[in-house]
């Protein structure tokens, strides 16, 4: 909803530089600046930041883009939040485009409620802080659990006063408004009077991943039995509680760097781990895992480990939401605490190094314990035990991607030999559940199948010349570098190469999807380059605009020495890199009739169409002999 022309002020203002440094140490090389591979481990640095070309790229992983993908892929914003964070950095005011008054209010209210809750947030840490109420009674009560100042300013962790209406009355002095009060749960009203809804309450705050805060948890002090243990936010244009994870802001670099994520229930299991220094941490809230949750990790790392208490809530806790798991392609194992104990006690009774220990050998795999669960449970019921076998039947066949094939028929193994039946008939009935949850997609492909057959007889084949997927890239890169260079007084090295290529046309699909949006925007006057691409396209195009552009070496400092006693001055080299690039690609193209011309030639009887082909084999001859003699050497075979 960001307007078109804060965008360009956006990306004119991008130094990929300056952002990319903020969370790479880069050193200058060449024209470039290389440093250490934020999304892979590795001791030489292969990460390349071009300040030219306005684009990064990684020669050990692959990983590549601008600065925009560069901050949604570090940092997990989407789009829009990336926007606004450069926005934020380079004093850009951003300007909304027209929206329905609906839409309107929506974004309104949602940035209002952002104002609110960090103005919540401060007040409540004041409050732990600053007053005596807080020191003698929530910071004692913080600091009993074990809880230091550090993590609980990291956390952003406060107190609201057991007094009636201490906060209201400091919102209604700030201005805020009273209805958004009410929206964010921070008050009630009662008999037409504000009250605070968190009195006598710890206050976690809880964030987006870009670290604002959304809404909060308020833990009561002590036992009560009248009152709940935590109140929540309700739900609202910012809180969703199922597709929020406490935590994940603090823990998004460290489940990426670990490649596990490891989930709790707690808000005081993810700040005790934490404090302990294991950082890759988050709590689903003491909710059912959702489908959206289980995303919000998948975009961090396909590695789930699921901490729960050993009591059966807390066993049953884990196991709910396993499907789900499944279908999203994670894998899955669980660590039950003993003793009665949870992850917030026993990491402070065992220690960091011990409690790591302890996760990494009492990992369970997620599906053989659920069926060992549900065994126990069946015991010699042979009615129960076959419920058993079509539910764990059921959950394999969850797991459909085809990438997971063996770990499927892994797991058909190990659960035929503890349900003791035969593996080949668990397939079979595997298979029958998968067959019946993909019933409506089959018959789908079967009808476009049908349809492509028919539009097969109705358009018989014609002969395309094979594609060189090296030479179109090549003559992309040429685009993309000197199109809007002059070819001559009259055009640009771009129309000069849009008229070659109406007699060589790509083979290639997304080769020419890339070539047509630069002729689009070209004869739309919009002056087409890498950067305009890479800010204003879909990231398929932004992959291959990087992979095209950026190479991992650069022309030597001698080069220009090396020039000179050439007695060659100019470096401007893309009027003859055009030609050449265009010449071979021609040549290339010749080449695959040739061979195609000699198959028909073969495979024919007909005098009249052999007559053709010979034809056609003597004008590509021709255009072979025209294009070697502007190259001023001979091709030989």
């Amino acid at each position: 909803m960001i307007s078109p022309q804060t965008i360009e002020q956006i990306t004119n203002r991008i130094d990929v530089v300056d952002v990319v440094g903020e969370f790479v140490k880069l050193k200058k090389r060449g024209t470039n600046y290389l440093g250490l591979c934020p999304f892979h481990g590795e001791k030489s640095p292969s990460f390349t930041v071009s300040p030219t070309k306005e684009i990064y790229k990684c020669f050990g992983c692959g990983k590549s883009g601008n600065a925009i993908t560069f901050l949604m892929e570090h940092e997990k914003y989407n789009y829009v939040e990336a926007l606004r964070w450069l926005a934020n950095r380079y004093g850009i005011e951003v300007e909304e485009t027209e929206m329905s008054d609906e839409a309107k209010q929506h974004v309104q209210v949602a940035d209002s409620l952002y104002i609110i809750n960090g103005f919540a947030q401060k007040f409540f840490a004041q409050q732990l802080f600053d007053t005596e109420e807080g020191k003698n009674i929530a910071l004692t009560y913080l600091h009993e659990r074990g809880f230091n100042n550090a993590i609980i300013e990291k956390f952003g962790i406060g107190y609201s006063p057991d007094i009636r209406d201490i906060f209201s009355k400091a919102a209604v002095k700030n201005q805020y408004n009273t209805e958004l009060l009410l929206r964010a749960g921070l008050v009630r009203s009662y008999h037409d009077e504000l009250q605070d809804n968190y009195r006598g309450r710890i206050i976690f705050p809880i964030h987006n991943n870009s670290g604002k805060v959304i809404g909060f948890g308020a833990r009561i002090i002590g036992k009560n039995d009248k009152a709940p243990k935590y109140i929540n936010t309700p739900e609202n244009e910012l809180y969703v509680k199922s597709k929020i994870l406490y935590g994940s802001y603090f823990a998004r670099h460290s489940i990426d760097k670990n490649n596990e994520c490891l989930l709790v229930e707690g808000y005081t299991d993810v700040v005790s781990l934490v404090q302990a220094g294991v950082e890759n941490v988050v709590a689903s809230g003491g909710t059912s895992l959702t489908v959206e949750q289980l995303r919000l990790i998948k975009k961090y790392t396909d590695n789930l480990t699921i901490i729960y208490d050993g009591d059966s809530a807390g066993v049953k806790a884990a196991l709910r939401g396993l499907d789900m798991a499944l279908e999203e392609s994670l894998n899955v194992r669980l660590v039950l605490i003993p003793d009665n104990e949870d992850p917030d006690s026993y990491v402070k009774k065992i220690g960091a190094t011990a409690f790591q220990k302890f996760v990494a050998e009492n990992k369970k795999d997620f599906i053989l314990f659920q069926l060992e669960i549900m065994l126990k449970d069946a015991g010699s019921d042979i009615n129960r035990k076959n419920e058993v076998v079509n539910r764990v039947a059921d959950s394999l066949s969850k797991i459909s991607k085809a990438e997971d094939f063996t770990k499927q028929q892994e797991y058909i193994k190990q659960c035929a030999a503890l349900l003791k039946i035969d593996e080949g008939g668990l397939t079979t009935l595997v298979n029958k559940y998968k067959r019946d949850s993909l019933s409506k997609f089959e018959k789908n492909q079967a009808f476009k199948e049908q349809a492509s057959e028919q539009q097969a007889i109705e358009q018989p084949e014609i002969f395309v010349p094979l594609t060189d997927e090296l030479q179109e890239r090549n003559i992309l890169r040429v685009l993309l570098e000197y199109g809007l260079k002059q070819w001559d007084e009259e055009q640009c090295i771009a129309d000069y190469i849009f008229t070659e290529l109406d007699a060589f046309p790509f083979d290639n699909k997304e080769n020419e999807q890339l070539l047509e949006l630069y002729r689009t925007q070209y004869y739309q006057g919009l002056q087409p380059t890498t950067k305009t691409l890479l800010y204003n396209t879909a990231e398929k195009i932004r992959e291959m605009v990087v992979s095209i552009t950026m190479s991992q070496y650069e022309l030597s400092r001698r080069w220009d020495e090396v020039m000179e006693n050439m007695h060659i001055l100019d470096r401007d080299t893309s009027h003859k890199d055009a030609e050449l690039s265009m010449i071979y690609f021609k040549l290339r193209k010749i080449k695959k009739m040739f061979e195609q011309t000699q198959i028909e030639l073969e495979q024919t009887s007909a005098f009249e169409d052999q007559l053709r082909l010979l034809e056609v084999h003597k004008h590509l001859k021709t255009a072979e002999k025209e294009l070697t003699e502007q190259l001023g050497a001979v091709i030989l075979k």
